[in-house]
């Protein structure tokens, strides 16, 4: 077994030497490869606005060749003058596909890629226990690693970034209780995955954003993911408008209040998916009606949502992959989102109903009759933070019978 790691680059020369460094610091028996491909689209070279950018690409490379690393580093040039991306085609989704491609070709079936982002950094043990992760567990096809983002001097950032954990935490807590087989994380920079299961799904679908979301519910309708790793990765907390929607773009909204896109789902709304999860059985003979059975109705366009279904399994327990296939991850966040902005309910309020039910842990801040996100000072958003990672964690980990 080999390792792959694949980290897509644009205006990365103040982040990606950290990322490097970690690398360097590897104590692993495990053969690995660094693969980084240093990205913008072509016509930024003519424009004004994005010079900055291009001269840090510049720069990134120079030092990049320039320099001797303690692992084998290949670069993937799609930045210099007449390299770059097209104007149709480019963004973070295109460097990973190109990287993604690469590896795939030349890596063996049960080698591992690695993918990770130019600002993440991780402990000296890291690539050691993804290697160790796959080979106690061999027909393990993809990991959503554990993730955590380490506080800063940027009390703004600090602030930004502890209320989008607690958005993203808070939904994974709940899909974990209703049984969503979606029940990840979707982070670029922390995702592990087999390179014979890449091949099988023909790789990474390229997107402008989000194509970490797609890779993996495309891995997890193939099979299940495992959310488990004993070393975790630490994305950087910081401002970042390289990519449409995402960590950056969620705090830099979130800094100026705009938290519409990243909202404290209710519980009440997962369990509405979960009363459909309940009627899998039933659905395979008959129809009925739920609420997200008549949103499903209202994004595929058609009332006759189950019978192509049942006319092509042979049984039950197909039905029922077929069900989840139809009504995927990414239903059910739409679902999530759109119902939510009917509720017309604070996150606060959101937050503090759904507690009892995804927290085991006591919070000082709920005592208040109520509080608000905004008036809460940062030690008490970490709090929130760091009882909903505890919880996560214990939900992640493996049952000591597995």
């Amino acid at each position: 077994m080999q390792l792959f790691v694949a980290i897509p680059a644009l205006n990365e020369l103040d982040y990606l030497p950290k990322t490097l460094q970690a690398l360097e610091k590897q104590k692993t028996k495990v053969s690995f490869s660094v693969y980084i491909c240093v990205n913008q689209p072509d016509s930024w070279w003519e424009q004004a606005d994005k010079k900055d950018i291009c001269d840090n690409n510049k720069q990134l490379l120079f030092k990049l060749r320039r320099r001797h690393y303690a692992f084998p580093l290949h670069i993937i040039d799609k930045s210099s003058p007449g390299k770059g991306w097209d104007d149709k085609n480019f963004g973070v989704g295109w460097a990973r596909k190109t990287l993604f491609d690469h590896i795939m070709n030349i890596a063996d079936p049960e080698d591992i890629l690695v993918s990770m982002d130019a600002d993440t950094v991780f402990s000296e043990h890291y690539l050691n226990s993804l290697a160790k992760n796959f080979e106690q567990h061999p027909q393990q096809t993809a990991v959503a690693v554990p993730y955590y983002h380490r506080l800063t001097n940027d009390e703004a950032a600090n602030r930004a970034i502890l209320r989008y954990e607690i958005y993203m935490r808070n939904c994974l807590l709940n899909l974990y209780r209703i049984g969503c087989p979606y029940n990840f994380t979707a982070i670029g920079s922390a995702i592990a995955v087999k390179i014979k299961a890449l091949q099988k799904i023909n790789g990474i679908t390229p997107m402008k954003s989000g194509e970490d979301f797609y890779l993996l519910q495309k891995l997890r309708k193939m099979s299940p993911i495992s959310n488990w790793n004993d070393e975790l990765v630490y994305p950087a907390a910081r401002f970042s408008d390289r990519v449409f929607f995402g960590t950056g773009p969620a705090m830099i909204k979130g800094s100026q209040g705009v938290w519409d896109s990243y909202p404290i789902y209710h519980y009440n709304l997962f369990d509405e998916v979960k009363k459909t999860y309940d009627l899998i059985n039933q659905l395979y003979t008959e129809d009925l009606s739920t609420p997200f059975i008549a949103f499903l109705k209202e994004q595929f366009k058609t009332e006759d949502l189950w019978e192509p279904l049942r006319q092509n399994v042979k049984d039950l327990a197909h039905f029922r992959h077929a069900f989840h296939e139809k009504a995927d991850g990414l239903r059910v966040l739409q679902f999530l989102k759109t119902e939510q902005s009917k509720m017309n309910i604070p996150d606060e309020q959101s937050l503090r109903e759904n507690w009892p039910l995804i927290c085991h842990h006591s919070l000082t801040v709920f005592a208040q009759e109520e509080f608000s996100f905004d008036e809460l000072n940062t030690e008490q958003l970490a709090e929130l933070r760091e009882k909903l990672f505890e919880e996560e964690m214990e939900k992640r980990r493996p049952s000591k019978s597995m």
